[in-house]
């Protein structure tokens, strides 16, 4: 029928919200799939007929729904709150009550569906749309049937914390949709009984995909859906749900996988809803001039507008960039305020106990809470139906999380989103102009997948040899289905089994043994005869006793950390902790903050960290571990934008660029300081000074006070490419000054530093890179670093190289660094070795985008990229942040303002007189 005729309701006209008569209904074919007791449900609980709709459904519902009842593999895009992971159920609950209904004895006791997502909380977050519609189906069709004849369609959790019990109960009486984590799969895929229960899998639903596709869990579960794929009697239908992500092919093929090693993506549809909500989205800042405005005055108007906004909305949801600027808001709240207190305010964040977690999530959901402030933790999960404002504080760092934040506001479509973006620091400021604007043209930053993961292929490989002896083809048939596998050649996966085969030697001796066996298959008489195969067919098969154990207990990407503990060099004085992520960023001589005072990093020992007491200025600031990294397709945008205000600049001026940006979504404090900003850096500096599309900025500053030469390299990439591309030119800058260099990265830049007396021909550096060494130099410049160290370790326990649990003892994190330490360079000298090429896969790709600095390097050779160099008295007004990075934790940051304010009245003094000066004429010679 044409979905916008009229209807035969299964409910009296009387009972509808809206006249059947007058009413367009848009989705009357969606509506009219469904069984007639689901339909009623629907209309009488929960899928009200919605005005703004124009039907029963909300767009991914409408656009999913006929898709999974047809068994297409579908990827549905929408924001928090519209619906989409409902879509999926319906589909699922319509079907299962069909069959229930049409089979002489109702559903087997076996999986039918199973619900994967990436938190324990959103598996338990499950009652709306799995509990009530089941329970409602129900009891309308016994209100139909009188006894009514429904069978029980049953669902249950099951992940790390469910009970042996439970478990056990599970297999007894098994649910007929099993909601779980990746983590939990791939171990029911080994559990020799309960893998039969999954064979009658015909739907698996992935919520959160955008969640999963960045990292080793997205790339475990995509092996782990193809070994279910592999052993269910039919075809499995893939539902992926995601909020924002982009690009959305990509992210379904990495759903759907292969049909064949090599071939063509399996098909599949995608529901793009990503705009079907309105947003209400502006950036506020509290002063159009964030130097000379006292630090406690922005801070008093930062909260007197944060409380403004609480006090005009129902629930507010806070975000800021850190766990302990999430503390911070809320202490400051309650302090400057009598209308918060511990009744009606909160804080959730991953380092408070479950408890403390799922009592604020209770009461948020049920609307109890005003307001809750948080880092990254509530993101993802719980329905927050009362949440009317989002608040950012500070730059999310991508539109993706801009929007997923945003989106958990006005859960339900026809509401619109509110969000207010709230910038305290200059250069955060005009990260967030770019982003909202950026937002509102719908622009998503793209997702970037590992590939060819080696310590994830190692636990599948071993799990597949576990479960079975199986063809080799077969096996890596398997592998190769999956998405981040689909160009995975023969050298790597033999690199992989000389690994599991143990072929090196020496290698048992550091107590890495073999995992697997590899062999042809023996005639009738031989030794090691499977009759199942053909003869001479090669097979592979597990090793050892305890294999199934070790596997069991061992399995998983989320790797264990530590905290490590600080001593002086001088006097073996303990000084403090450090989280061991934090030690990514030190190198020998790097400067940090640690109980109020400053220390040189030297060397770490295990768990150690071995420092110098200095007067030093910091130079990697104490948030630097605990905030998202810059998106590298967002640092485009913004030397984009630079490149269009620039343009503007130079035609008319400050007016002209103020006006331009009051076309973005900006309050007018936002749009006078960005303006002055880039008028102050102008006539500093010059428009040269500005890093754009086609141009790379470099300023250079002789620091005679601090007796060094600060090289700030304007290279607005996000800090996963500054990370790399300073590593890369500090490893060159070492060798041609022979002395040390320091580095500081961020977001918009990276400096480097070496004393006075040393200096190097940067832009020549810069002109000999050459793109298709760049991986190979980077490589070069990890060798004998924390970073190596630490990924080395992370991929050892990973690979199964070095078991967290065994035997019943279970290795901590500093522990298990103390054995990766052990066996570094043992592994470093074998050839081509699994482990070690997989620790410096993930830092060269996922760590430091090597590809993206090939890119830039590639430009810069090409002639489309200019290198800019001058030489300053001081830095110019795009390279304050740079210059005083232990300030750039907007919530937290000490009070750097003399800092700032200095730098800036050696601007003004410059450019008081109206001309371009601040440029010192002559080369660094003179």
């Amino acid at each position: 029928m044409d979905g916008t005729e009229r209807l035969e309701l299964p409910v009296d006209d009387d009972d509808l919200p809206f006249d059947p008569a007058d009413a367009t209904i848009e989705d009357g074919d969606v509506f009219e799939s469904l069984e007639p007791a689901v339909q009623e449900w629907w209309i009488e609980e929960f899928g009200e007929f919605v005005p703004e709709n124009d039907g029963f459904f909300t767009p991914p519902q409408r656009g999913a729904i006929p898709k999974i009842h047809e068994g297409t593999n579908t990827l549905v895009c929408a924001p928090t709150g519209s619906g989409k992971t409902m879509s999926s159920f319906l589909s699922i609950i319509n079907y299962l009550y069909e069959l229930d209904r049409d089979s002489e004895n109702g559903l087997e006791n076996s999986v039918y569906c199973l619900y994967v997502s990436p938190l324990k909380s959103l598996a338990n977050d499950i009652h709306r749309n799995l509990e009530v519609p089941l329970s409602g189906i129900e009891d309308v069709v016994a209100e139909r049937d009188g006894e009514g004849s429904m069978g029980e369609i049953r669902h249950a959790i099951r992940h790390g914390d469910t009970s042996s019990s439970d478990r056990q109960k599970m297999l007894e009486e098994t649910p007929h949709i099993l909601n779980t984590t990746p983590e939990t799969l791939a171990i029911l895929l080994n559990s020799p009984k309960f893998r039969e229960k999954l064979r009658t899998v015909e739907y698996v639903i992935v919520d959160e995909i955008h969640s999963l596709a960045a990292g080793k869990r997205g790339t475990h579960l995509t092996v782990s859906l193809e070994r279910l794929e592999a052993m269910a009697e039919g075809e499995v239908t893939r539902i992926g749900c995601s909020a924002t992500i982009e690009p959305l092919s990509r992210v379904a093929e990495f759903l759907v996988g292969r049909e064949e090693p090599g071939g063509e993506p399996r098909e599949y549809e995608i529901v793009d809803a990503r705009f079907a909500r309105e947003f209400d989205m502006e950036l506020e800042c509290p002063t159009d001039d964030l130097i000379n405005t006292p630090r406690e005055v922005v801070q008093e108007r930062f909260y007197r507008t944060l409380h403004e906004h609480v006090q005009n909305h129902t629930n507010t949801l806070v975000f800021t960039n850190t766990r302990s600027g999430a503390e911070r808001v809320l202490h400051n709240l309650r302090e400057r305020f009598d209308a918060y207190d511990e009744e009606n305010s909160g804080c959730h964040h991953g380092s408070l106990s479950k408890d403390v977690r799922q009592d604020i999530e209770g009461r948020l959901k049920d609307g109890d809470l005003e307001v809750v402030t948080t880092s990254t933790s509530l993101e993802l999960g719980i329905d927050m139906p009362h949440v009317d404002l989002v608040v950012q504080v500070g730059s999310p760092k991508s539109v993706a999380s801009l929007l997923q934040r945003i989106g958990r506001a006005g859960h339900r479509v026809g509401q619109t989103v509110t969000g207010r973006v709230i910038a305290l620091d200059r250069d955060e400021l005009l990260e967030c102009a770019v982003m909202l604007k950026k937002a509102t043209e719908g622009f998503v930053d793209s997702v970037s997948i590992p590939e060819n993961a080696q310590d994830v292929a190692a636990q599948h490989v071993y799990g597949m040899a576990i479960a079975e002896i199986r063809p080799e083809a077969e096996l890596t048939g398997i592998l190769r289905r999956a998405y981040p596998y689909r160009n995975y050649g023969e050298d790597e996966y033999e690199s992989l089994m000389r690994y599991l085969t143990a072929e090196y030697a020496g290698l048992e001796e550091k107590n890495v043994y073999a995992k697997v066996w590899r062999d042809e298959n023996d005639p009738p008489d031989g030794q090691h005869h499977h009759e199942t195969f053909p003869v001479g067919e090669p097979l592979i098969g597990k090793r050892g006793r305890l294999a199934r154990v070790i596997y069991m207990t061992n399995i998983g990407t989320i790797p264990d950390s530590f905290t490590c503990d600080v001593y002086t060099r001088a006097g073996d004085e303990w000084v403090g902790q450090l989280d061991e992520q934090y030690l990514d960023t030190l190198e020998k001589g790097d400067v940090f903050v640690l109980g109020g005072n400053n220390f040189e990093y030297r060397y770490r020992r295990g768990s150690k960290v071995y420092v110098d007491r200095t007067s030093a200025r910091p130079t990697v600031p104490s948030w630097y571990s605990e905030r998202l990294p810059l998106s590298y397709d967002l640092g485009r945008e913004i030397l984009a934008f630079q490149g269009e205000l620039l343009e503007r600049y130079e035609a008319g001026g400050p007016p002209r660029v103020r006006a331009w940006l009051r076309e973005f979504p900006l309050d007018d404090n936002s749009v006078r300081a960005i303006a002055r900003l880039f008028d102050h850096q102008c006539r500093y500096a010059g428009t040269e000074s500005v890093s754009t599309l086609d141009r790379l900025a470099i300023e250079v500053v002789r620091d005679r006070e601090e007796y060094e030469r600060h090289y700030y390299v304007h290279s607005t990439y996000g800090r996963k490419v500054n990370d790399g591309l300073s590593r890369l030119l500090a490893y060159r800058c070492a060798q041609e000054a022979t002395a040390n260099v320091r580095v500081a990265v961020a977001d918009n830049g990276f400096v480097l530093s070496m004393p006075l007396n040393r200096k190097v021909d940067i832009d020549g550096i810069i002109d000999d890179l050459e793109a298709e060494q760049v991986r190979a130099d980077l490589r070069s410049s990890l060798s004998g670093t924390d970073l190596l160290q630490r990924y080395f370790r992370i991929n050892a326990t990973r690979s199964l190289m070095i078991l967290k649990r065994y035997k019943g003892y279970e290795k901590s994190a500093s522990e298990q660094q103390v054995s990766s330490e052990m066996l570094l360079g043992f592994a470093e000298d074998l050839e081509e070795f699994a482990v070690i090429e997989e620790t410096y896969r993930e830092i060269l790709e996922d760590k430091l985008n090597v590809s993206e600095i090939e890119d830039i390097v590639g430009a810069i050779d090409a002639g489309d990229l200019t290198v800019t160099r001058q030489l300053l008295d001081s830095p110019t007004p795009r390279a304050f942040g740079l210059a005083t990075l232990s300030a750039s934790d907007v919530v937290l940051a000490e009070d750097e303002s003399a800092a700032l304010q200095s730098f800036h009245e050696r601007v003004l003094d410059e450019i008081g007189d109206e001309s371009l000066a601040g440029l010192t004429a002559g080369s660094d010679d003179e």
